[in-house]
């Protein structure tokens, strides 16, 4: 408890102490996710190919303030594929999940759906072994910097591009452990990329930033388990987005 309480203070002070600086205090970040649907078929299920579309694309928005945030998916109906020529139709149903931080608690709460059960996972906040880049890009105007790392566990590259016109810590699902808000993830080079489509500066309304309830309560390890063995009885891959 010590240390969380430690890292809540720091996160707090770094936060306030960039916003005063001038950086956009709350707003929400809508986003663009696009994932190779194809990439993410394993070897034995390439027929399913002809059946889905190469791309699905869908829109998450990003609400924060000076220290608590909350990602989610933009509500859009689900897609149906149909085969060309054989009358097979797919169903797609996009995992649905909420990511809320609160820094001064130095706490995360994630409500996953695993096939239709929710379960909410409640975590101390952690920093990814992000690698600082000198490279920079623009995205939206913002002036970004680069950083990367590997995930081991999920044998994925991860590129992130981050701007200190925003606060530190900020960023879509658990990419937000770096000093400015992310505006765009990339992983495994163009598998999933999450891309920021608008910036929009305004206060939030009391009911926009909200931790998730509902759910069974799980400890971060339980979860990647259930979804792990799931995803192996579905044979797909190593399971959600980290």
């Amino acid at each position: 408890m010590k240390k969380i309480i430690i890292i809540g203070s720091i996160l707090v002070s770094l936060a306030v102490a960039h916003v005063v600086s001038g950086q956009i205090p709350a707003g929400v970040i809508r986003y663009e996710v696009k994932i190779n649907l194809h990439r993410r078929l394993p070897p034995d299920r390439e027929a399913v190919k002809d059946a889905i579309p190469e791309f699905d694309v869908h829109q998450e928005e990003l609400f924060f303030n000076e220290t608590t945030s909350l990602y989610k998916p933009v509500e859009e109906d689900e897609d149906e594929f149909e085969a060309d020529g054989g009358g097979m139709r797919m169903r797609f149903r996009r995992p649905q999940g909420e990511y809320y931080t609160d820094q001064a608690l130095a706490v995360s709460i994630v409500q996953q759906d695993v096939m239709g059960k929710k379960y909410l996972v409640q975590d101390s906040l952690s920093v990814l072994p992000w690698k600082l880049g000198a490279e920079t890009k623009t995205i939206l105007g913002y002036t970004c910097r680069q950083a990367g790392y590997y995930s081991e566990e999920r044998k994925q590259e991860i590129v992130a591009w981050y701007t200190d016109a925003l606060r530190p810590f900020l960023g879509p699902e658990r990419f937000n452990s770096l000093p400015g808000g992310v505006l765009q993830v990339d992983m495994n080079a163009g598998e999933i990329v999450i891309t920021a489509q608008q910036v929009a500066p305004r206060p939030l309304k009391k009911h926009e930033l909200k931790a998730p309830t509902g759910g069974e309560r799980i400890t971060e390890a339980e979860f990647r388990k259930i979804s792990r063995e799931q995803m192996q009885r579905m044979g797909r891959g190593p399971g959600p987005r980290p």
